[in-house]
């Protein structure tokens, strides 16, 4: 098993450009069940999530060649089942879901996996397939959908969920009358995902708000589109430049995917500026305290809740975080104290007060973005620190070892 060694201490400077967004990418490779021909995708990033959802694809007869440039030939669906061996170490399998009870008008999907931030239920998705007509039931741990022909219908969500909204605007495309998905999602990858779907042919407005509105159509075509960068991974690098004291220039980002984070960033005392292709982040001499709630988007994103921890834990005063989002995301606290800092749980809050140094340590990801936090703070502790089961970083940063090293990172991955 990989694990990161860093030394610490060391300022970033230069430029990194950002990859395709992972989250965009799984359900608009998903979507590719849709077309009975061959999708062309670009800007795919090479991450182990993406292998796994690559090799789901292919279990249920998709035709698969390339990596940046991915194609896809769904002709032939062979099979509707997404078995737990596949499914259970990344949740967003569930998105193979709706596309095919579209497409075959039957599915059989495990119950699925991923990181443990949470129960992340998938009543939702289940709820609006039976609003759509499917007939769905869960047997031995897999949801189990049948349906002749999906039915437009009203659909209201009780919380915004991104793939709860991914999933069952795939399932609307091809459903007989107009679908209307309420307090939906808003995320800039949903509106990634509209725009290809509409390529293919489908009839979808109002993505980015919280409603949809789908008007179905009798098939798709093959399409080619592009993956929208990752707002996450850019969030990242522009706290490793705060936390180091640094200086990077993200290009390829989208700063308008950003702008929560770049306010509070601002407001901590860093300089976020705009340059050709993408932002620069600067850090400042010190880092001021501030309050941060996640929320869905545009608010503040959860998938950057632990890296600013991290952050903040160096920064002067006290903060307090209030997670909204999942409900076991605080599991890199433990790890970041053992590193010297100084968080306390308070319910669903983690006030953080500001120390003057992190040390190296030995330490372990508990999950994807927790693990990002670990190596945010270990750029910064004192010492050498050590990161295990790093296999979470792998399943949503492209290449990170390599890039942080370019910018000036003494960072190592052993196997």
């Amino acid at each position: 098993m990989d694990k990161f060694v860093i030394q610490g201490g060391k300022p970033l400077y230069g430029a990194v450009r950002i990859s395709g967004a992972k989250n965009a990418a799984l359900p608009v490779l998903a979507a590719a069940l849709l077309v009975p021909g061959t999708c062309t995708f670009h800007n795919i990033p090479d991450l182990v999530d993406i292998k796994t959802i690559k090799k789901l694809l292919k279990n249920l007869g998709a035709e698969i060649e390339g990596s940046a440039t991915v194609r896809i030939n769904a002709e032939k669906i062979t099979n509707a089942e997404a078995p737990y061996d596949l499914v259970k170490t990344m949740r967003a399998s569930v998105l193979v879901l709706g596309p095919l009870v579209a497409r075959r008008g039957e599915a059989r999907v495990s119950l699925p996996g991923g990181c443990a931030i949470g129960a992340r239920p998938v009543n939702l998705h289940i709820k609006a397939l039976q609003d759509l007509g499917a007939h769905v039931t869960l047997k031995k741990g897999y949801i189990e959908a049948r349906a002749k022909k999906l039915k437009g219908a009203d659909i209201y969500f009780d919380i915004p969920t991104v793939t709860g909204t991914e999933n069952i605007m795939m399932a609307a495309v091809l459903a007989e009358g107009t679908t209307v998905l309420n307090n939906a999602a808003c995320e800039p990858e949903i509106i990634n995902l509209a725009d290809v779907l509409n390529g293919m042919g489908a009839k979808i407005t109002g993505a980015g708000t919280d409603v949809i509105t789908i008007d179905g159509v009798t098939s798709l075509q093959p399409v080619e589109a592009s993956i929208i960068p990752d707002r996450i991974e850019a969030g990242t690098f522009m706290i490793a430049a705060g936390i180091t004291r640094g200086e990077i220039s993200i290009l390829g980002c989208n700063p308008q995917h950003l702008e929560a984070l770049i306010n509070k960033l601002r407001d901590t005392g860093m300089s976020i500026t705009s340059i050709a292709g993408g932002l620069k982040a600067t850090g400042g001499e010190r880092i001021k305290s501030v309050d941060i709630k996640t929320l869905p988007y545009p608010g503040f994103a959860t998938d950057l809740q632990a890296q600013i921890m991290a952050y903040l834990s160096v920064g002067e005063g006290l903060s307090v975080i209030t997670e909204t989002v999942f409900e076991n995301r605080f599991m890199h606290v433990s790890e970041l104290m053992r590193m010297g800092a100084d968080i306390v749980i308070q319910g669903g809050s983690a006030v953080v007060r500001g120390v003057p140094a992190l040390h190296g340590a030995q330490t372990m990801a508990t999950d994807l973005r927790a693990s990002a936090s670990l190596l945010l703070a270990a750029l910064v502790a004192e010492g050498t620190t050590e990161i295990s089961r790093v296999y979470h970083i792998d399943r949503g940063y492209q290449s990170i070892e390599k890039k942080f090293s370019a910018l000036g990172a003494d960072i190592k991955r052993v196997k």
